[in-house]
C-alpha cells in the first residue's frame, strides 16, 4: 500500500491531470483530499500521544476557536466538512486511532441523517466505528448529539430518534458518554434557539460552541495545565 507521501502526490498528480471542464472531485476525492493535508501537517508538526481528539463533521472542522474554548487541554481536531459515519468508519485509522489519544470527542450522523440514512443506520456505523477502536484500544469516547439547527428543523422527528437510539446504546457501555446538546439549544418552547447559529441555521456561532464547552467539559478530565477563569 502506498505511503501517506505517495497518496498526496497521485491525488496531485490525479487533479493536475484533469481536462478542462471535467467534473469537479468527488466528495470521496474531497475527503481523501483533506485527509492528505491532516496528515502533511503531521509530518510537518508531530501531534502529541495522548491528546483529546475531535473527530466529525463540519460542526468540529469549522470550530476555529476550540484551543481557545479549551485553552487547558491538548486537543487535536479532525473534523471534515460533511463527513458522515461511514466515512469516519473508513478514515477510522487514519483520523482517529493514528493518534492514540486518550480520549476521542465524536459530532457526527447529522449529515447522515440530511442524506435520507435512517436513525437505524446512523447507529449501526457508530456501532461500527466503536467496534474498530476497541480492536486498537479501549479509549473512551464521546458522542455530542445531533444538533437542532433551525435551517433543518424538518427533520427533527428523524434527529430526535437518531439521538434517542444512539443514547439508549452508549446507556449499556460503560466506555461511552453521550453529550446532549438538542436539550441545551432549544428554548423554553420547545423550538430550536435562533441566536445560537450562523446566517446559515445549520452551523452553531460562538455562542453555540461555548454550550458544547460547558456540556463536554465535565467529561474530559483535569486540564494539561491551568485554564482561564472565563474558560470555565
Amino acid at each position: 500500500m502506498p505511503g501517506p507521501g505517495l497518496r498526496a502526490l497521485l491525488v496531485l498528480v490525479f487533479v493536475a491531470t484533469l481536462p478542462a471542464g471535467a467534473q469537479a472531485p468527488s466528495q470521496g476525492q474531497r475527503f481523501e483530499q483533506k485527509v492528505l493535508e491532516y496528515e502533511a501537517e503531521d509530518r510537518a508538526h508531530p501531534p502529541p500521544r495522548g491528546a483529546i481528539l475531535f473527530a466529525g463533521d463540519s460542526q468540529f472542522y469549522r470550530w476555529k476557536t476550540i484551543h481557545e474554548d479549551l485553552a487547558g487541554y491538548t486537543l487535536i481536531n479532525r473534523g471534515i466538512d460533511s463527513f458522515q459515519l461511514e466515512n469516519l468508519v473508513h478514515y477510522a485509522d487514519r483520523l482517529v486511532t493514528v493518534y492514540q489519544p486518550r480520549l476521542i470527542v465524536l459530532h457526527v450522523g447529522g449529515n447522515d441523517v440530511h442524506n435520507g440514512k435512517s436513525p437505524a443506520r446512523v447507529l449501526e456505523d457508530f456501532r461500527k466505528f466503536v467496534d474498530i477502536v476497541r480492536a486498537r484500544s479501549q479509549v473512551p469516547i464521546i458522542f455530542s448529539s445531533l444538533t437542532p439547527g433551525p435551517g433543518r428543523w424538518d427533520e427533527k422527528d428523524q434527529r430526535m430518534e437518531t439521538n434517542r437510539l444512539v443514547r439508549d446504546y452508549i446507556a449499556t457501555r460503560p466506555d461511552l458518554e453521550f453529550v446532549d446538546l438538542w436539550s441545551a439549544m432549544l428554548s423554553a418552547d420547545g423550538q430550536p434557539r435562533e441566536d445560537l447559529w450562523v446566517e446559515d441555521r445549520v452551523h452553531p456561532n460562538h455562542a453555540g460552541y461555548l454550550i458544547r464547552v460547558r456540556l463536554t467539559l465535565p467529561l474530559l478530565g483535569e486540564p494539561d495545565r491551568a485554564m482561564p477563569t472565563q474558560a470555565r
